[in-house]
């Protein structure tokens, strides 16, 4: 196994699929791929990546965590390259996600790990939090919302503006042949608009994630979008006929960070979530976008690592 090596500010680093083992297992129902690295005895590390992606989503963290003794697994969650992608809407609605990542934690011989999770890793991740607890050492979410926070902030305008491609994804079909067109095209505009530096994502990356999609196709990771949408439909029917809404409370040490130049979510729903996480800390990064992990690999990847310590402690901070 070859050793990780230390980069600079956003660089790629070489020695990343050296670093991983590949295994394949069956949780949950379903046969999921994930990568390893790190020594078996350390605390493990569970990262789970966003939309449109996959584990190499993490390839600028994992040597660092490794490097600090964590024992790191990514998946494919469901859906995603290698991973199984199974039919229908129900089978992505989070409570299986959930479960998915409560198997892996379980299959890896442990009874708790800590949750780091980016865009939809990062809503499993806030829902792992709330509904399992007990699974959960240190949550640490990278551009993704609390689900009370999304919620309250959907109703302005700028929330609203930015979403609108979540109420695309509703519509049968033409969401998953606009995105596959053209050996996935889209992919040179996703990653130039949500990210902040100049090659962030090289044109090698952008060939990972086309081969990556061309395994499965989208309507897997499209369908989490559909069945997150008619979760919070019943949530709010349940609400109005008097059943109240969800408790969304996380009582476990949280850990926020945010690149503001999101071209998808506003920077105000990481305002006031301490209301439903108490031992939060926010750290803002005003030079990064919505792949704050590539735009400000270096300080997010030290974040996590002090967070993940214990080192880090509530409260708000800009990173420079």
């Amino acid at each position: 196994m070859a050793e990780s090596q230390a980069t600079t500010e956003g660089a790629t680093p070489v020695a990343v699929d050296d670093l991983v083992e590949h295994h394949r297992v069956r949780v949950n129902g379903v046969s999921l791929h994930y990568v390893t690295a790190g020594p078996e005895d350390g605390d493990l590390a569970v990262l789970l990546h966003g939309f449109p992606d996959f584990w190499y989503s993490w390839r600028h963290q994992i040597p660092a965590l490794v490097d600090a003794g964590y024992r790191v697994l990514a998946p494919d969650m469901r859906g995603y390259n290698r991973s199984e992608a199974p039919g229908g809407v129900a089978a992505y609605d989070l409570d299986e996600l959930v479960a998915d990542v409560a198997g892996l934690i379980e299959h890896a011989g442990r009874e708790r790990a800590h949750v780091v999770g980016h865009d939809w890793g990062g809503l499993v991740a806030w829902q792992v939090g709330i509904d399992r607890p007990d699974v959960v050492d240190r949550l640490a979410v990278l551009n993704a919302p609390h689900p009370a926070a999304y919620v309250r902030d959907l109703t302005t305008w700028e929330q609203l503006q930015k979403s609108w491609y979540v109420f695309w994804f509703q519509v049968p079909r033409l969401p998953e042949w606009g995105f596959a067109r053209d050996d996935f095209a889209v992919f040179d505009e996703i990653f130039d608009e949500g990210t902040a530096r100049p090659n962030a994502v090289t044109d090698a990356d952008l060939e990972r994630y086309r081969e990556a999609f061309r395994r499965n196709g989208p309507r897997g990771p499209i369908n989490y979008y559909r069945a997150l949408a008619r979760r919070r439909a019943k949530q709010g029917a349940g609400a109005l006929l008097g059943g109240g809404r969800p408790d969304w409370r996380v009582d476990v040490p949280a850990l926020l960070l945010w690149g503001e130049r999101d071209m998808a979510l506003a920077t105000s729903l990481t305002r006031g979530v301490d209301r439903w996480v108490p031992d939060l800390r926010v750290e803002r990064y005003g030079d990064a976008g919505h792949w704050v992990q590539f735009d400000a690999s270096e300080r997010v990847t030290e974040a996590l690592v002090d967070f993940l310590a214990g080192d880090a402690g509530t409260g708000t901070a800009e990173a420079e």
